[in-house]
């Protein structure tokens, strides 16, 4: 099994070929402007031009409107959709394209109940909660994951280089994603930072391939 790796928060075109070069799987750009991350619809187009071939765009939103939504999938028609906000799948999925819905893992939270919440989802987004919409760059706790489940998961939630092999050897996610544990400063990444991490991921996948 190969662990799939999403650098999100993407606001520089450099930042972009340094993730695609290092070996990202999927690069994310922040729809929100309400983060300290956010990529305005003029500039989506210029950093989606730095993508490598094999490179998946994931444009995230949180409540957004849906002619917002489809003002930026009208730039970046490849993309992947992330809904990080209260959306139901009703407006998850009228787009017809593929998406990932975030599940803010509170105490209490059954992911075997948000599976069946949202059945036409790609994959399930596992992060920490926090009092913002978005990530708190802080890890929960990864055994309230259950190993039992039936829908792809990406793991985020305060991941850097030093604890991203714990996590995928505790967890076995079908993804990775991490935004400020490979930033100089919010939106801006480091490329030491990302290559460590994406050496870090791939040291887990070889000492427990299955």
């Amino acid at each position: 099994m190969r662990t799939r790796i999403k650098i999100c928060g993407l606001t520089r075109e450099a930042d972009v070929a340094t993730a695609c070069a290092a070996g990202a799987d999927a690069v994310g750009f922040v729809c929100y402007p309400s983060s300290p991350r956010h990529v305005a619809p003029q500039r989506l187009r210029a950093l989606a031009r730095e993508l490598g071939p094999f490179t998946v765009p994931v444009l995230l939103f949180v409540n957004a409107a849906p002619d917002l939504v489809q003002a930026a999938r009208d730039l970046v028609p490849t993309a992947v959709l992330q809904f990080q906000g209260d959306e139901l799948e009703p407006e998850c999925a009228r787009y017809g394209a593929p998406y990932v819905r975030a599940v803010r893992m509170a105490e209490g939270v059954d992911l075997l109940d948000c599976e069946r919440s949202f059945p036409s989802a790609a994959a399930l987004l596992l992060d920490t909660p926090s009092e913002a919409y978005g990530g708190s760059g802080r890890p929960f706790d990864w055994s309230r994951i259950p190993a039992r489940r039936s829908m792809r998961v990406i793991l985020a939630g305060g991941l850097n280089s030093d604890n991203v092999m714990r996590a995928v050897q505790a967890v076995r996610p079908y993804a990775v994603d991490v935004s400020s544990g490979v930033e100089e400063a919010p939106g801006i990444k480091s490329a030491t930072r990302i290559r460590d991490f994406v050496d870090a991921v791939r040291r887990a996948d070889q000492r427990d391939p299955q």
